[in-house]
């Protein structure tokens, strides 16, 4: 049995034209003799009748408060308003389809309501379906716990729901549609010369998401990288290929002459409301030892870390900002925060310790006349702390440097 999992965000599924699309492709896959399994996200946006952000607020007219366990159900409820919705529409096409919750799709995960992990998939009820020869179509972003509440995946819900299927049911592929032809080199709201990049390592992709590209979530990445399963990223629009990811890293990183520099960078990534933080201390002063400890307790994530005998240099999200300021106020820290920041990184495989590449990016921003606030790095990615004011003079300087400008196309 050649499965094809095949997952569509909440505007893919938002209007009766886009709906048709999103059957129109499943049917695709079944008239080709395959047999798709389809997960939906909610409907839309904040605003649109049944989006979860409209339900949401609706439920907080009447309360304002929700237990974890009650915020769960009810965020639910707009992927399976989108699942019956599409399995009708399939339908509707003279295929018969049939719509399944999390639960009936036997995901089954901890109780850790807002951000549950999977725990085991049951794919029994899945099979027998698909063998009664009907198009499967799954709410994303949902299970349920052994204790039989519903639970939600946490952000980027949908994506690991598709992973997940796909491995316990030893899919052939995972597609992932959106509005654009695949992984971009860029932000083509941003950047108009960003091109589509056909062929992407695991790696590449997952710190490209990690580090801001809205493409897939990185823990759909992880889990396919577990499995050895290829991901396809697809535009819901057309037919055209779209970007594959698998174990093989693309031509131009696997080069023999390291020291060529054309196409060594595979894309180029952002993130915005980054908040620079400074802590200036006396290596021997015990409340030190309390600073990683306040953080973690409070979830509050850092990155880019730079801790020295004098200072202490992290970012964290604008989001977290009121509870630093406590955490460093509680223990009197002297300290100062940059707000107004964001991390553009280039991603390119195993471009550490190539000579140049860092002196290149540093080089590029600096004929712009703009300044590093702070440098990290990784085996795949160097990224840099600027000034939100020159994020875009960034990322065009740096697209057209590093020789995005031109067509991603790989050679064997």
């Amino acid at each position: 049995m050649e499965i094809v999992v095949q997952k569509f965000g909440g505007t893919s599924v938002a209007s009766k034209e886009l709906r048709d699309k999103v059957a129109n492709k499943a049917i695709q896959i079944k008239a080709s003799g395959k047999y798709p399994v389809v997960i939906v996200s909610a409907i839309g946006r904040k605003g649109d009748p049944y989006s979860t952000d409209t339900l949401i607020s609706l439920s907080q007219t009447i309360y304002p408060e929700f237990s974890s366990r009650e915020l769960d159900m009810l965020m639910s409820c707009g992927e399976t308003i989108s699942a019956v919705l599409m399995a009708n529409t399939i339908k509707s096409k003279g295929y018969d389809a049939v719509a399944l919750t999390g639960f009936q799709a036997g995901i089954i995960t901890n109780s850790n309501f807002g951000a549950a992990e999977v725990e085991n998939v049951n794919t029994k009820n899945i099979i027998n379906y698909l063998k009664k020869d009907k198009i499967v179509v799954i709410t994303g972003f949902q299970g349920i716990s052994k204790d039989g509440d519903i639970t939600t995946l946490g952000r980027g819900g949908s994506d690991t729901s598709a992973a997940i299927l796909g491995e316990a049911l030893k899919a052939n592929v995972v597609e992932i549609y959106t509005d654009v032809d695949g992984v971009m080199t860029a932000d083509p709201r941003l950047i108009s010369e960003a091109n589509v990049i056909e062929s992407l390592c695991y790696e590449e992709v997952y710190q490209m998401a990690r580090c801001g590209a809205k493409v897939i979530h990185p823990k759909a990445v992880e889990i396919a990288e577990r499995s050895n399963m290829t991901l396809k990223v697809k535009n819901i629009f057309n037919d055209t290929n779209g970007t594959i990811i698998n174990n093989r890293p693309s031509y131009s990183n696997i080069r023999k002459n390291v020291n060529h520099h054309k196409k060594l960078i595979t894309a180029i990534a952002h993130m915005n409301g980054i908040v620079q933080v400074v802590i200036n201390i006396n290596s021997e002063d015990e409340k030190n030892d309390y600073l990683l400890k306040e953080l973690t307790d409070n979830k509050v994530s850092i990155d880019m870390i730079n801790f020295f005998d004098d200072r202490k240099i992290f970012t964290i999200n604008e989001e977290d900002l009121k509870v630093i300021n406590k955490v460093l106020d509680k223990y009197n820290f002297d300290y100062s925060l940059r707000s107004n920041c964001s991390k553009v990184t280039i991603i390119g495989y195993k471009i550490h310790g190539v000579p140049g590449v860092m002196a290149r990016l540093a080089r590029t921003l600096n004929k712009g006349n703009i300044k590093i606030l702070q440098s990290s790095d990784s085996n795949t990615t160097i990224s840099c702390l600027i000034n939100s004011d020159n994020l875009l003079k960034a990322l065009k300087t740096l697209h057209k440097e590093f020789d995005l400008n031109r067509e991603n196309k790989f050679e064997n």
